[in-house]
């Protein structure tokens, strides 16, 4: 197959141009680096399979030879990223979305959308199944991210229903591993931050708050799955195994031999508005349709993940 991949500098991006290039396919990366690195990409320079495109996908999308499959990763992702960016968000969403479908329809290509568990919002029900339409405050801080990823799964269900286009949807659930940027805001980079420099490890509220998280190589392989497979409408990818925020601040702790101590702050950022309080899939569908479901626990990924910002901060 010959491969686009939209955000391919990103953290997800690029593992997944690993992936494509090491089962035989070749791969174009296209990204414009507001949040993604060509350090990311790095390894794959001379690769007669892969090139690297410096590209913003709100503007009309060209490639002059054909494609296989479109997958559209391009987005901010994490909250102080796309809090930032927020109509550079909104756009990615809608134009960008718009256009990689655009390119996918004239190709007759596969399109997949990297979508997003935060489609569910703050939740009212756990764990969240596909058919969870979600509780999500549209104006809200968040809402940025979150309705620009519901307006494009919209968006590619459309294209699918009148132009009959293969389309894939991946809900992906926290995911976290190497190449993830120490200072992108999330939880699991800004822990591990604190810890490798004794800091104090930062939770907003009482840390009762709870997530799942799932190491990269997992993620990688049921996207992957989702892609050969005939599944058009939207499946979770993500870790069912739930634990607190003040667990895994603990958990973070031990792995990396820290010093740090938990201290806890007001919730008066506006990352934290509309913070989901619970963050759990339900993966029945993966794992029937799939066969798939995550391999690798938290402490094994914990302890990869920490010795790669380990030898990236020296």
């Amino acid at each position: 197959m010959h491969v686009l991949i939209t955000g391919g500098a990103g953290f997800l991006g690029s593992h997944l141009c690993d992936r494509f290039l090491k089962e035989g396919h070749s791969v174009v990366a296209m990204d414009n680096l507001i949040t993604g690195s060509t350090d990311n990409i790095a390894q794959l320079s001379g690769n007669e399979r892969f090139r690297f495109i410096k590209h913003n996908v709100i503007n009309y999308i060209y490639l002059e030879e054909g494609v296989d499959a479109v997958l559209h990763f391009a987005s901010p992702a994490s909250p102080k990223d796309y809090l930032e960016h927020p109509i550079h968000t909104l756009k990615v969403g809608s134009l960008g979305t718009l256009n990689a479908l655009g390119l996918a329809k004239a190709k007759n290509a596969r399109f997949l959308l990297a979508s997003t568990s935060e489609v569910y919002g703050d939740p009212q029900i756990n764990p969240q199944p596909e058919g969870y339409w979600g509780h999500v405050n549209p104006i809200g801080p968040r809402g940025v991210y979150d309705e620009a990823k519901r307006f494009a799964e919209a968006m590619t269900m459309a294209y699918h229903r009148y132009h009959g286009l293969d389309t894939r949807i991946v809900r992906i659930f926290n995911t976290y591993g190497p190449r993830m940027r120490l200072n992108d805001g999330r939880v699991v980079p800004t822990f591990i931050y604190q810890a490798l420099r004794n800091l104090p490890i930062t939770i907003y509220g009482d840390g009762s708050q709870s997530r799942s998280f799932q190491y990269y190589t997992d993620l990688v392989e049921g996207i992957y799955r989702l892609l050969m497979s005939d599944i058009s409408t939207p499946v979770n990818i993500g870790n069912p195994s739930e634990l607190t925020i003040s667990t895994f601040a603990e958990m973070v702790l031990e792995i990396a031999r820290s010093d740090s101590e938990i201290t806890h702050m007001e919730p008066t950022d506006d990352r934290i508005t509309d913070d989901p309080k619970m963050r759990r899939p339900d993966i029945q569908l993966a794992r029937e349709e799939l066969g798939w479901e995550p391999t690798v626990n938290l402490t094994d990924g914990l302890a990869m993940t920490i010795d790669y910002f380990r030898k990236r901060d020296r």
